[in-house]
């Protein structure tokens, strides 16, 4: 009988979660990336911070911060940024310029092509319909992310 009724009272609980899973009101629902974005979605300035780590040879990367602002043009899909980066003590201003790219997925890409970053690029990720994106930097050499956020 103790057996039974211990058996019972563990079915019981094992059920619970999936009774009030399928009965719930509150489900969660599936996160999908949002649709429709292009090159005019990046349009304006935004406030960045760019932590990361960069040099040749792996082992011997140094780290390195950057904090500045980058504007989109979302007509013409050109992008340029003026930041201040601080390197193993050492501060420097830098201004660079290059192309943006942006799919119907709001995922997209950065190229800078003058400056003292030319050669840098980015994978990012638009968030909220423009007001933020995520960077990843993809260039040899560099592991960084990018965090820009519209002013």
């Amino acid at each position: 009988m103790k057996r039974i009724v211990i058996t019972l009272l563990v079915m019981a609980v094992l059920a619970a979660p999936v009774l009030v899973t399928t009965t719930s009101k509150h489900a969660v629902r599936a996160v999908y990336a949002q649709d429709g974005c292009s090159v005019a979605t990046l349009n304006g300035h935004y406030a960045f911070s760019q932590p990361g780590w960069a040099g040749a040879g792996q082992g011997n990367q140094l780290p390195f911060f950057n904090v500045g602002v980058v504007a989109f043009d979302g007509t013409t899909g050109t992008v340029s940024a003026s930041f201040t980066g601080v390197s193993h003590g050492v501060v420097s201003t830098e201004t660079d310029a290059g192309t943006y790219t942006v799919n119907p997925d709001c995922t997209g890409s950065i190229s800078f092509t003058t400056g003292p970053g030319a050669g840098v690029t980015f994978n990012m990720v638009i968030i909220g319909r423009g007001a933020e994106l995520f960077g990843i930097n993809t260039s040899a050499g560099f592991t960084s992310s990018l965090d820009a956020k519209k002013q």
